[in-house]
């Protein structure tokens, strides 16, 4: 692999009653090891996509598993010759991937899980019943032939989509995929609670299948989007074909650029027309300094100032205590 960056995507259901005193050490490690990305903490685990060099990357990985509770972290790896985050956060939240329902336990009641090796012998079933979990914008740049896609706006949309669409296959074999197998865990645990008797799912997701899934065996249709700056994936997990409208942050093709809605940093087919002035001068005045900044030869100050302090402040810590 050419690629010198390895972007990690990675979570793990488990209990974790302290995670907010889990964020400092978590993101002082990140910083020290200068790896950027976002990771989530909640009391129902750690989820998140960070990237950095194999080495920062494999030492990220051990300090999160030496700690018992997340040992069993599952991630799966994909690559890009630059690092596409600008920051690095650590955040804390309800839930590390949000369904909006109370008593959703994926550590116990999950659906079975499918190795990708397993995958197209089961999703080739025309008894199999196949759902995209993913929203809208996902879908609709790449899935699984023959998938159910219930169009989506957002992951809290989900429990009301299996009421209203899939209610009638209690009896039948559900089969499940994401991005990352994440929400999975919890779509597959919902749906086994609301009483459907067989519910699957692809283990590690998307990004697992298309790495050991080789293309000339795939079922795989189109790219993957990934929640960072390469927007998409393409089969051999590089980056992929599309750009992002960095007004609303959706995925754009080369013909969308070319429409008269289209305005770099301003708005897109998608979203044109849909922002305020008061937004749309902000995203203008935004664009205006990342291209001052491209020229200058420097990063865009609004995302690297908070950066450059937050790791100066690591290493005076770091210090202090050598």
């Amino acid at each position: 692999m050419s690629n010198s960056f390895v972007v990690a995507a990675l979570y793990q259901f488990t209990t974790l009653d302290d995670f907010r005193s889990l964020q400092k050490p978590l993101l002082t490690t990140m910083l020290s090891l200068d790896i950027k990305g976002t990771l989530l903490l909640a009391h129902e685990g750690i989820n998140g996509t960070v990237a950095g060099t194999q080495a920062s990357i494999d030492k990220l990985l051990d300090w999160i598993r030496s700690d018992t509770r997340l040992a069993n972290l599952d991630a799966k790896f994909s690559y890009d010759d630059s690092i596409p985050f600008y920051r690095t956060r650590v955040k804390l939240k309800k839930e590390i991937v949000s369904m909006n329902v109370e008593n959703i336990d994926p550590l116990n009641s999950s659906g079975t899980y499918v190795k990708p090796k397993d995958w197209n012998v089961l999703i080739s079933d025309p008894d199999v019943v196949l759902v995209d979990t993913r929203n809208d914008y996902e879908s609709a740049i790449g899935t699984f032939k023959n998938s159910m896609i219930p169009n989506t706006t957002s992951f809290r949309e989900f429990p009301d989509y299996s009421t209203n669409e899939l209610s009638n296959f209690k009896q039948r074999k559900v089969a499940m995929f994401c991005t990352g197998g994440i929400r999975c865990e919890k779509s597959t645990a919902y749906l086994k609670q609301q009483g459907f008797e067989e519910v699957y799912h692809l283990q590690g997701g998307i990004l697992k299948y298309l790495e050991d899934v080789p293309e000339s065996e795939s079922l795989w249709e189109g790219e993957c989007f990934v929640f960072d700056n390469r927007v998409t994936v393409n089969h051999a997990l590089e980056k992929g074909s599309y750009d992002q409208c960095h007004a609303c942050r959706l995925p754009i093709t080369v013909e969308d650029k070319k429409s008269e809605k289209y305005c770099q940093g301003v708005s897109c087919p998608s979203c044109y027309n849909k922002k305020s002035d008061v937004k749309q001068m902000r995203f203008k005045e935004r664009e205006k300094q990342v291209q001052l900044a491209k020229q200058r030869g420097e990063p865009h100050i609004g995302s690297a100032v908070k950066q450059v302090a937050a790791k100066n402040k690591v290493k005076k810590n770091l210090a202090k205590r050598s």
